[in-house]
Formats: C-alpha cells, sequence, structure tokens
C-alpha cells in the first residue's frame, strides 16, 4: 500500500461517485476517477462482453498499485475469484429493489397498451413481457438522468412511457422522487447482489476496509451471487435472486426466464445459518441445482448442467 493518502479508485459517473464518496469519508480516502472500457461506448452490455466490463479497469489500477481500494456494483462483478484481489467488505446493503418509473403517474398495470418502456436488462425485458406482453421494451443505455430524461419527452424518436431502474441508484441519486410504483422482491426478484457495494482491495491489503463488512449483507449477496456462479450466467442471461435473513434463517429464491418473457422456472430453499459450514454456498447450490433439474438451461443461455 502507498505510504501516502488511502486512494480509493471509482467509475467517473454520477451514481459511482456518489456510492464511492460515502466510502471514502469512512475511510479517510481520497478518491481516484477511473475511466472503464464500459464508459467509453454506448453499445449494450451483451455487446461489450457483460459482466465485468465495469470492474476491469478498476482491477487493472489496484494491481497495478494505482489505488488502494475499489468500490464496485456487487452485481457488476464477475462470480469468479480474481487472481491477487479480495472482496475485503460488503457494508450494509441497500433497497434491492426494482422501481417503475413513468410519465404521469403510470404503474404497470395502468400502462397504455404497447408502451415503451426502456431497459438494457435481459432480465427486466424478459419480467416486463412476463407482465405485459403488450408492451415495446426499448434496449437504453446510459446513466440515470439520461434514462430518466426521455421519460415523456418531447421527442418521439426517443421518448419513452416509462422506464425501469434500481432504487438503490435512484436513492443514493437523491431521485427517489422519479419513482411511480416499487416493484416488491416477491413477484419482481432482481438480479443477485442487487443494492449491495463489493470494496474490493488486494489480498494482503484488506484489513483495513474490514471494519466496513456488514455480515448479514454479505451473507445474502453471496448466496444470490452463488446461483449466479453455479448456473454458469453472465449478464445476458434473464436471471434474478433473492436472499434474507430471518431468525437464523437464510431464505434464497432464484428465477430464471425465458428471453421473451413466456415462460419461468423458480426454486426457493432456506437453512439455519449456523447448521451450515458454508450456508451461502450450500443454499445456493440447492437452488441453481433444482432450477436446472426444472429446466432452467432450456430456457435461458446458461452454462451449468443438471
Amino acid at each position: 500500500m502507498s505510504g501516502g493518502k488511502l486512494r480509493l479508485g471509482t467509475r467517473g459517473s454520477a451514481l459511482a461517485l456518489a456510492q464511492s464518496k460515502a466510502i471514502a469519508e469512512k475511510l479517510g480516502a481520497e478518491v481516484v476517477i477511473i475511466e472503464s472500457e464500459g464508459d467509453k461506448t454506448s453499445a449494450s452490455l451483451a455487446e461489450l462482453g457483460g459482466t465485468g466490463v465495469f470492474a476491469t479497469a478498476l482491477r487493472t489500477a489496484l494491481r497495478n498499485d494505482e489505488v488502494d481500494v475499489v468500490v464496485h456494483s456487487f452485481k457488476d462483478l464477475p462470480t469468479a475469484p480474481a487472481d491477487g484481489l479480495a472482496i475485503a467488505a460488503v457494508p450494509a446493503r441497500a433497497d434491492a429493489r426494482d422501481a417503475l418509473c413513468a410519465r404521469d403517474g403510470l404503474t404497470l398495470d395502468t400502462l397504455p397498451e404497447g408502451a415503451r418502456v426502456g431497459t438494457g436488462s435481459p432480465r427486466r425485458r424478459a419480467q416486463l413481457l412476463a407482465r405485459r406482453p403488450d408492451l415495446e421494451v426499448v434496449d437504453i443505455r446510459g446513466n440515470v438522468d439520461t434514462r430518466l430524461g426521455r421519460v415523456g419527452s418531447d421527442d418521439p424518436e426517443r421518448a419513452l412511457d416509462a422506464v425501469v431502474l434500481a432504487v438503490a441508484g435512484l436513492d443514493r441519486l437523491s431521485r427517489l422522487d422519479a419513482i411511480t410504483q416499487f416493484l416488491e422482491l416477491a413477484w419482481w426478484p432482481t438480479a443477485p447482489a442487487q443494492g449491495a457495494l463489493a470494496i474490493e482491495t488486494r489480498a494482503g491489503d484488506r484489513g483495513f476496509a474490514k471494519k466496513l463488512d456488514h455480515g448479514p449483507s454479505r451473507l445474502a449477496a453471496e448466496a444470490e451471487r452463488g446461483v449466479l456462479a453455479r448456473l454458469e450466467a453472465g449478464c445476458s442471461a434473464p436471471i434474478a435472486a433473492s436472499a434474507f435473513l430471518e431468525d437464523g434463517m437464510m431464505f434464497l429464491s432464484g428465477r430464471v426466464y425465458a428471453p421473451d418473457g413466456s415462460e419461468r422456472v423458480t426454486a426457493s430453499h432456506a437453512l439455519y445459518v449456523s447448521d451450515a459450514k458454508d450456508p451461502a454456498g450450500e443454499l445456493a447450490l440447492r437452488v441453481a441445482d433444482e432450477l436446472l433439474a426444472n429446466g432452467a438451461a432450456a430456457l435461458a443461455p446458461l452454462g451449468g448442467t443438471p
């Protein structure tokens, strides 16, 4: 680690800066902006190679000793371990839900037939079409303000009736006012580890960040990401997972959708955390194996096998 002030690397988007500055204050670190390939292009995530596109530049800077710690949205990280690096902490998780941000206070059920709804997520696309097959789902990229700016736009080429965004991101940017409907996890599960941050360091330097770790948040996020890992799925696969802890038990549900929303497979399991050596891993394996046994690989592009 550098002998000077702690250096925290982050992407330069408004959302990345908002979440990273909060962590930097807690660590007494200075913020260093690092541009990723995902920030330089308007191509879709699938075209860019999917999971990890935003993390690569940050991890390179960390390995090259240009920074001492980096902050990721945990859902954006590949599930495979990164050589020489460690997730030193997962702070208390923010709201894991998605939200609809629509014109005129509309909800999913009150959007007019054929309404144009924007999202860059295959999961959200599948969920929208499962709920409302009549919708025109528009593939979009850009930061939160850019996406919100298209809702009710006067430009007919860009105009959308609604967009779907993560509640955590809207909260961090003080834009909860844009929400017209919170989409509850019970019927609209979200991306594995959505709402959670991952604080990453070089493997031998993790001690200084451990104070920010929130055990229940890490456990739930790791269980959800474990489903993704077992299914061998990237961000192009429409997969959702949701975990929570209550009275010493962890509950985990996973869901795989057909890309057009026409079919889905769901699996749910629970265990007492104290009864398992690796509760997140064991629970994820049960859920993922049931999904595969019930035909998930026939619905979506997965690498896992029953």
